[in-house]
């Protein structure tokens, strides 16, 4: 699918799971829950256990779903994410902008989310072809650099990381979000090895992206 209705689809989905599992069969069995939930767009995470090898099984799972998107997160670097894409990735995370991962990514008309926080990042991610911008760390950061950012550059895509919850979806989309990352306020419950919670919570954060865009 081409990399532009990929990004028309987290636009549509308006959020995406961040996945960080304890081992390859914990990050699979939470991204389920996730998509069963129906927070189709996964974020998983390099520091997983095997990562490559989750996705790839993710990939092949949901291959039959069009609206299932499968990710690479805590991507540092353009190796890491020539693996992921590899193995299927359809989008690539990183924490922090790597101008040579956004190339990489380019290379192979992969959406790419780089992690910026302040406009002069976001400029130089921009003028690299970068796709979404993470504003990350969210809950340091705040809302109110969502709208300092899009004033003068109305043009960037920009998706919150670190600090979203269920009560402030509103917030983040209101200020002009293309979406909303979420992790531990969405997983925390796998720690315990209850799924079932995490497919809930999941349900949750739908509904608040709904309600957020009636």
């Amino acid at each position: 699918m081409d990399k532009y209705k990929r990004m028309q689809q987290f636009a549509r989905q308006g959020i995406v799971a961040v996945v960080r599992g304890r081992s390859m069969e914990d990050g699979i069995r939470i991204a389920d829950a996730c998509i069963a939930g129906g927070v189709k767009a996964i974020e998983l995470a390099f520091t997983t256990p095997r990562a490559q090898e989750a996705i790839r099984e993710l990939v092949w799972k949901y291959r039959s779903d069009d609206e299932v998107i499968i990710g690479a997160g805590t991507v540092l670097e353009p190796i890491t994410a020539r693996i992921a894409i590899l193995e299927g990735a359809q989008f690539v995370v990183s924490p922090s902008f790597d101008e040579e991962t956004v190339r990489m990514c380019n290379l192979y008309r992969i959406v790419s989310c780089p992690g910026i926080m302040t406009p002069a990042e976001a400029v130089q991610a921009l003028r690299a072809g970068a796709d979404i911008l993470k504003v990350f760390p969210g809950d340091i950061v705040g809302t109110k650099m969502i709208k300092d950012i899009r004033g003068p550059l109305p043009q960037a895509s920009l998706m919150p990381s670190g600090g979203v919850d269920v009560d402030n979806v509103a917030d983040w989309l209101h200020a002009g979000c293309v979406a909303i990352s979420a992790g531990g306020s969405l997983t925390g419950a796998a720690k315990k090895g209850d799924y079932a919670s995490v497919t809930e919570k999941a349900k949750a954060f739908v509904c608040a992206v709904e309600r957020a865009r009636e």
